[in-house]
């Protein structure tokens, strides 16, 4: 992998990330862009100590754009002369292609003291999705998370790395590039504080490791597990809150895709994919492509014994049948309860049967 470090006419970071090292990456942002102006504010609930990121310049983020107008494809005519020719067009990408990019969101949920948003450009076709990916382009990805993952950790006041995708508009997705986002807290998210919380009990109560125990469990029940690698286990938990959820565990606990050796790097992207790939079939051969969230869980930077902490990966998806969406109404959003309408042992089935034919 070779990583070009660079930035962009307004001063935020982009980093290129390509498979040669032949590749250059001396294009200049030629975009005649003001200073980034950000207002980001965490406040925190008295009630439930959640943390509540107050971002009122998001209002006038890039929205749907046409396909010619998308700001993650690669810049068209790249250099200064492009800006005065009607054949190009300049992105938030100066260069004509690319591998994988990461750079500073325009638009940040974070930003300053408060923390750090970024954009994960996965490749430069408009028209593609992770699912279409090969394993190659696919692991480049995982070192392009990785890499942030480390670099974030090192920043003033970060508390945690989140390395996530938002596919779909029923998600709530404003672009349609396939990309995915990193957002560095300066606070440990309150799902995170759960677990640890649930992993301090457990531990406390039996003298055993949380997350290797729930582990174990799917695996020697096996009705959930969907897949089953030398070096990742794939399953639908047993308490799933979403209709069609996978957990993605490597074998070995470790606490950050820092720790993943190289066995469990080369495996993954067979799995992932293959798992995004059945996402897809769920619905059937004429439904429209699955919308999902896809969510990197790593411990936090710096968590007291955050080697009992296990790296997972969770997908799930907020369509529950075609046509139709999991709303998060009273129960779920005004009480955390949620209430699923398909058994976990039924997405299992349905997840092993739309298995890709060989």
């Amino acid at each position: 992998m070779k990583k070009t470090t660079t930035r962009l006419a307004d001063g935020r970071e982009l980093i290129y990330y390509d498979a040669s090292d032949a590749t250059d990456r001396g294009v200049a942002d030629p975009r005649p862009l003001d200073p980034v102006a950000t207002a980001s504010e965490i406040r925190t609930d008295p009630l439930l100590g959640d943390h509540v990121a107050i971002a009122s310049h998001r209002q006038g983020r890039t929205y749907h754009p046409p396909v010619d107008a998308c700001p993650l494809c690669p810049s068209r005519g790249s250099g200064a002369q492009a800006l005065g020719t009607g054949g190009g067009r300049q992105t938030e990408i100066p260069a004509d292609s690319y591998d994988v990019v990461v750079f500073e969101n325009r638009f940040p949920s974070l930003a300053g003291d408060h923390g750090r948003c970024e954009v994960v450009c996965f490749t430069p076709d408009h028209d593609a999705s992770f699912a279409d990916l090969t394993e190659e382009q696919a692991a480049l990805v995982l070192d392009a998370w990785t890499d942030r993952t480390a670099a974030l950790s090192q920043l003033p006041g970060v508390a945690q790395v989140f390395c996530f995708e938002n596919r779909g508009a029923e998600i709530g997705v404003t672009l349609g590039h396939p990309h995915g986002q990193i957002y560095a807290y300066p606070f440990v998210t309150p799902r995170t504080e759960r677990m640890l919380a649930s992993l301090a009990a457990h531990r406390e109560a039996t003298g055993r490791n949380l997350f290797d125990d729930v582990v174990a469990r799917e695996r020697a029940d096996g009705r959930r597990i969907v897949l089953d690698g030398d070096h990742w286990t794939a399953f639908v938990p047993y308490a799933a809150h979403w209709p069609y959820e996978v957990h993605l565990y490597p074998k070995r606990r470790v606490p950050d895709l820092l720790a993943l050796d190289d066995a469990a790097r080369t495996e993954f992207p067979q799995l992932y994919l293959e798992v995004l790939r059945r996402f897809d079939r769920i619905f059937g051969p004429h439904a429209d492509p699955t919308p999902y969230i896809s969510a990197w869980h790593q411990a936090p930077v710096h968590a007291p014994d955050r080697e009992e902490f296990a790296l997972h990966l969770e997908l799930f998806t907020i369509r529950r049948t075609p046509g139709k969406l999991k709303f998060l109404a009273g129960s779920e959003s005004g009480m955390n309860v949620f209430i699923n309408d398909v058994p976990p042992e039924a997405a299992a089935d349905r997840l092993r049967e739309v298995a890709t034919q060989p």
